[in-house]
């Protein structure tokens, strides 16, 4: 019998002792175990990759040590369709706000919808004068556009979103009868393509919209991390990561 002694990747090597006939099958499976060796490497690299996350600074820092109230508003039909969607928003932004903004003062959202509810033409009204009648420092604004949980024309597929613009009033301000800033924010849910009924309920994909609806609403006012690759990245892995 021959000892033969071959190099393979990674600078290691594999000693066959063999007859020439059961050479080329030893050879075969060393390498193809390299192979996959390196390749399965190259797959845990790259998805570490996808997993990374950076840190992005606030769009608008200025909420910090003041009072805030939270105005959110629809379209009077999607009002009707979601009678709850505006206080779900209102409450999961002030709870999302009070977490994470430094000394911030959140007037409690039923008392700013009992405010629209008994000033029928509060969105006509000058900026500053809104200000002072809520008794606050700052007002955000939310003016959702946008809300459907189904592709438009198709009832049996999910595909959530909502879009909204979101302003601030400040109180203080240069320009009280102005935004201070303002942007538009749009989120969907889910991330799959042709999830169909039977596949979800209506209150999950709902739920999980609007989650992701208040997540980057509120991502607007705070130093927040993201997925560097977010089509990429799998939020199963970073269960515990508070994003």
């Amino acid at each position: 019998m021959r000892r033969i002694t071959i190099a393979i990747l990674c600078g290691a090597s594999l000693v066959v002792t063999a007859g020439c006939g059961s050479l080329l099958p030893a050879i075969s499976a060393a390498l193809g175990a390299s192979q996959a060796g390196v390749i399965g490497a190259a797959g845990a690299a790259q998805n570490f990759e996808y997993q990374k996350l950076k840190e992005v600074l606030p769009r608008y820092d200025g909420l910090e040590h003041h009072s805030v109230a939270i105005l959110v508003d629809a379209p009077l039909d999607l009002q009707y369709l979601k009678p709850d969607l505006v206080d779900q928003v209102a409450g999961g932004l002030a709870t999302r706000l009070g977490e994470h903004v430094p000394n911030i003062s959140i007037k409690h959202p039923m008392q700013v919808r009992q405010w629209q509810f008994t000033t029928p033409q509060w969105n006509a009204m000058a900026f500053g004068e809104m200000a002072t009648e809520l008794g606050v420092d700052r007002v955000v604004i939310v003016d959702i556009q946008e809300f459907r949980l189904h592709p438009r024309g198709n009832r049996f597929l999910w595909e959530g979103i909502c879009r909204a613009s979101v302003g601030v009033l400040e109180a203080d301000g240069y320009d009280t009868d102005s935004y201070a800033d303002a942007w538009e924010v749009a989120a969907r849910f889910p991330d799959l393509e042709g999830l169909d009924r039977d596949s979800a309920s209506e209150w999950e994909i709902q739920t999980g919209l609007l989650s992701e609806f208040v997540k980057r609403t509120s991502w607007v006012f705070y130093t927040h991390l993201e997925p560097k690759y977010p089509d990429k990245y799998n939020k199963k892995l970073d269960s515990g990561v508070d994003l």
